[in-house]
């Protein structure tokens, strides 16, 4: 409940004196003004309607707080201003832990006054990501108020504990009222629609090593061992000194300064917390479980489906497996959502998980507008995800990927059924990616033409160097000066394998030039090309920069001074083109001969 009464009188000139010495932060001439007149502790500015308290609490003056708030009395405290914001409210939101203390000190009342969008101090607190002053104030509000009787505040706190990564605190409080998980929010959700894929290891993008560092730290103790200390959470040293970790045994007695420059410390953090998560979402699904409803879950599966969140996903079926059959506003089922959004792990669970029975019944079932699973699949991407990909071509073999694996597990008859729109699940590929097709010719083109000059350059180069060596012949014998030397031949192989491969790229960049540009090549045909065409013109250069390199030193051996430096430089260009095309190439190696997205081997349980 809001309070809004205050001196019914509120002259302009009356109380702008204490005003004016609340502004200046001057105590003093303030607390004159309030002798002489008491009752303007409760005045209002006569243009803001903010009382004396609320503005020394908004201009920070932690001292003048101290002595209104010793001045007031608790329905003084109750006064807010044209929001609905009390005192409290505001010094909670700005996170000034002195005065929230010291006005919950005088009356805990003000504890659940709301303002008008029905927040109340502690869950401005969290909306601010003010932990310190949350902590404080979790630890002084009665757990009754929390309760789902009281409205929506207890399911809207653990909503902020989970969008804040307080995981523990959210757990602790679900553990005193288990049916927070089935109350919405202050703004219409449940809690399970709370989660960020950012809190599961799959929503987390590590590099090579810190994955492998992430992997090797050991979390000692159980989760169910950790406490969750209110007033003490705020110290996160305390909270993590029951947690051992061991990545490499050198790095056990390093400082903690060290372990944070190398960001062992943030991994370490992260994975508890991905723990934390883990446990907090079991703790919910088995609270779900003796709920007659589903309704209040089916937003928020849809919604990890749509985000990836498959560790998510994985738990809340195994609570819930009716849920797999759940349909959206289109008819569709998290199966062809999760082909749909092209959520590869979220596709690879439900294939783990279902039979083929099970996978050719979801599949071949059409939604509101008769498109089965082949029919989504032919759909157009979401560019959120083709945005990780790099190069229209790459884009349309992704895309073909997932509609030939899809095609793999309905029964033919699907394959040739139609839609609404009377097309088949082929001919809605066709018309949905008619445009990338073309943007990936384009790419495929502009990058074959790019590559043929630079290996039509080393062609010639290469050729006329192989009659121009160094040193010159034999006038008498015809046969090369510097035949016997050892960098000689190391001249001759390298300008050979040089020629050699650099006419092969060429040879496949003109493939790709020519080619036809069916849908189905960018799956396997082109895509080898490019491969082949990139690889073979990444070894000429390396070929041709030996080549260059035994030259030099066969012809002035004797001043490697000059040598050494001359080839660093002559190789910077070079280098600088193989270290902005190689990533290319392992990404198009990956994406065509690697593992795959698809791994039907996915473990359920992370």
């Amino acid at each position: 409940m809001s309070v809004n009464s205050g001196p019914q009188r509120n002259d302009k000139s009356l109380y702008k004196p204490l005003f004016d010495a609340v502004s200046r932060g001057d105590w003093n001439e303030a607390k004159e003004f309030l002798t002489l007149h008491p009752d303007a502790i409760r005045a209002r500015h006569p243009y803001s309607n903010k009382t004396a308290l609320y503005m020394a609490t908004e201009l920070e003056h932690e001292h003048i707080v101290e002595e209104l708030v010793q001045s007031m009395s608790e329905e003084d405290l109750e006064i807010t201003e044209y929001y609905g914001c009390s005192a409290l409210a505001l010094a909670a939101q700005r996170g000034n832990i002195k005065m929230v203390e010291c006005m919950v000190g005088k009356s805990k009342k003000i504890l659940s006054i709301t303002t008008n969008q029905n927040l109340t101090p502690i869950l401005l607190a969290s909306n601010n990501d003010q932990w310190d002053v949350v902590h404080y104030l979790y630890s002084v509000t009665p757990i009754e108020d929390l309760m789902p009787e009281k409205g929506p505040y207890g399911a809207a706190l653990i909503y902020y504990f989970i969008t804040g990564r307080k995981f523990g605190m959210a757990r602790e409080l679900i553990r005193c009222c288990p049916r927070l998980v089935l109350t919405k929010n202050h703004q219409g959700a449940f809690l399970m629609e709370a989660f960020m894929p950012s809190a599961f290891p799959s929503g987390t993008r590590l590099k090579f090593w810190q994955q492998w560092i992430y992997d090797s730290i050991h979390i000692d103790c159980t989760i169910n061992d950790i406490r969750v200390s209110v007033q003490n959470e705020g110290n996160e040293e305390h909270n993590r000194t029951k947690i051992a970790w061991s990545v490499l045994g050198f790095l056990q007695g390093l400082n903690t300064n060290l372990l944070e420059i190398l960001g062992i410390k943030r991994l370490r953090e992260m994975k508890l917390a991905h723990i934390e998560a883990l446990e907090l979402l079991d703790n919910m699904c088995e609270v779900t479980k003796h709920s007659d409803s589903e309704d209040f879950l089916i937003p928020a599966v849809f919604r990890a489906t749509e985000l990836g969140m498959f560790e998510f996903i994985d738990r809340v079926l195994q609570a819930r497996p009716n849920l797999v059959r759940a349909c959206n506003s289109m008819g569709r089922n998290l199966f062809q959502f999760a082909i749909e959004c092209r959520q590869e792990k979220v596709y690879n669970l439900f294939y783990s998980k279902l039979s083929k029975r099970q996978r050719t019944a979801i599949g071949n079932i059409a939604d509101r507008d008769n498109n089965c699973a082949l029919h989504v699949a032919g759909m157009f991407s979401p560019l959120a995800r083709l945005d990780k990909i790099s190069g229209a071509a790459l884009k349309m073999q992704r895309e073909l990927q997932w509609f030939k694996e899809v095609e793999n597990i309905v029964v033919p008859l699907v394959k040739e059924s139609l839609n609404k729109e009377h097309k088949m699940p082929r001919e809605m590929f066709t018309k949905n990616h008619n445009q990338l097709a073309k943007e990936g010719e384009r790419w495929m083109k502009e990058t074959a033409s790019s590559c043929t000059v630079v290996g039509a350059l080393i062609i010639t180069i290469m050729f006329a160097v192989a009659f121009t060596i160094p040193g010159g012949n034999n006038g008498q014998t015809g046969f090369p000066i510097f035949l016997h030397k050892k960098l000689f031949m190391a001249f001759i192989v390298s300008d050979a394998v040089s020629l050699f491969s650099s006419t092969t790229s060429v040879l496949m960049f003109l493939g790709i030039l020519t080619s036809r540009y069916a849908e189905d090549d960018f799956l396997k045909s082109l895509p080898t090309k490019m491969i082949i065409g990139l690889s073979t013109l990444f070894i000429s250069i390396a070929t041709m920069m030996v080549a260059f390199s035994s030259a030099l030193f066969i012809m002035i051996h004797e001043q490697s001074w000059i040598v050494i430096p001359m080839i660093f430089v002559a190789s910077v260009p070079v280098t600088l083109f193989i270290w902005m095309q190689f990533p290319l190439l392992v990404e198009m190696y990956i994406s065509t001969y690697g593992r795959g997205i698809f791994d039907r081997k996915v473990k359920s349980r992370a």
